[in-house]
């Protein structure tokens, strides 16, 4: 039995009116029948199809639970998309997933389909779990983006609760972000930090660097640690201390060492004789370093996560155990 208490809305409305949008699942007879029944009662007493309800009325309906679903209008583009994810992590709140080099994570200006979150949306409403038709459902959201052939770890929110307490997480830089590249050149140490200022005017496509203050600038701090060298190429590790678009690329590219593949801030003749063609890039791995506080993440304090394969690094340093190196850096300072 279900109770229902009659508002406003539905003062002076027919009870078989009712009925029919309250419960679209029970057609014209079945409704006519479970009211000749009696399965409809008006604080207490049976009512009939004509009755006119009046607001604050209590209505008993004594019907099973199949009765009161509601069938889901379709959303076609998400019911037969089909969603390839690499997911790493999946919970009730969060899903991580390793998106592939060349798939942009929302759509642009010039409205790309079939994009990261494209992916996301459909898998979700084909598991039940997000309906797009449905104005109160909450529609996943990515809490951290990653340029369009970059590869790595992306942060999707399942509940705007997710979302705000990941953001906030970022914001307060207390989500560790771990990238694996590949360089032309060596740097002049096996390790250290870049220390630049970055600059990004309105509507560049790329973000200028600076070695001092400028008016407009901001402090970008990436740790790195070189793993390997072969062919004029080095295979580094990275840690961003601060997350500013194209950080690592620039960067890089400012002191002399632009990735592998990197059309917009290397050059393409020092690529000739490689075959990449995209940049050398890849977040490998995250790490949510926050105490438990009781809050919604609170499950996931100290926990690390990694990708299980960097198709660049697995081509051109194929017997060098980044991973193990990665999770040596991910460990609590």
């Amino acid at each position: 039995m279900r109770e229902f208490i009659i508002g406003p809305q539905d003062d002076g409305r027919r009870l078989d009116r009712w009925i029919s949008r309250e419960m679209p699942a029970l057609g014209m007879g079945q409704r006519q029948k479970y009211l000749r029944l009696k399965r409809f009662k008006i604080d207490g007493s049976a009512a009939q199809g004509d009755y006119r309800l009046q607001a604050g009325q209590h209505m008993q309906v004594y019907l099973n639970d199949e009765c009161f679903e509601k069938p889901r209008r379709e959303d076609p583009f998400l019911a037969h998309f089909k969603p390839q994810l690499r997911i790493v992590f999946e919970d009730e709140h969060l899903l991580l997933v390793d998106k592939k080099p060349g798939l942009m994570v929302h759509t642009d200006a010039r409205g790309h389909e079939h994009t990261l979150l494209d992916h996301l949306r459909a898998y979700l409403y084909q598991q039940g779990a997000y309906d797009s038709t449905d104005p109160q459902s909450f529609a996943p959201a990515l809490c951290n983006r990653i340029d369009r052939f970059t590869g790595g770890l992306v942060i999707a929110a399942k509940d705007e609760a997710a979302l705000k307490a990941v953001n906030a997480k970022i914001r307060a830089r207390q989500v560790r972000k771990f990238y694996l590249c590949i360089v032309h050149g060596a740097p002049d140490a096996d390790s250290g930090l870049l220390e630049s200022y970055l600059i990004k005017p309105q509507g560049a496509k790329k973000t200028l660097v600076c070695d001092g203050p400028q008016n407009g600038g901001k402090l970008a701090r990436t740790r790195y640690r070189v793993l390997a060298q072969d062919r004029g190429l080095s295979l580094i590790l990275c840690e961003l201390l601060t997350g500013y678009t194209h950080q690592i690329r620039a960067q890089f590219a400012h002191a002399g060492l632009a990735l592998l593949g990197d059309g917009q801030y290397g050059d393409p003749r020092r690529d000739q004789g490689f075959d990449q063609g995209y940049q050398a890039l890849c977040a490998v791995g995250l790490v949510f370093d926050f105490p438990p506080d009781g809050g919604i993440l609170s499950d996931y304090a100290k926990k690390a996560f990694c990708v299980s394969d960097v198709p660049f690094a697995r081509r051109f340093f194929p017997n060098i155990p980044w991973r193990s190196a990665l999770e040596s850096a991910m460990l609590p300072q």
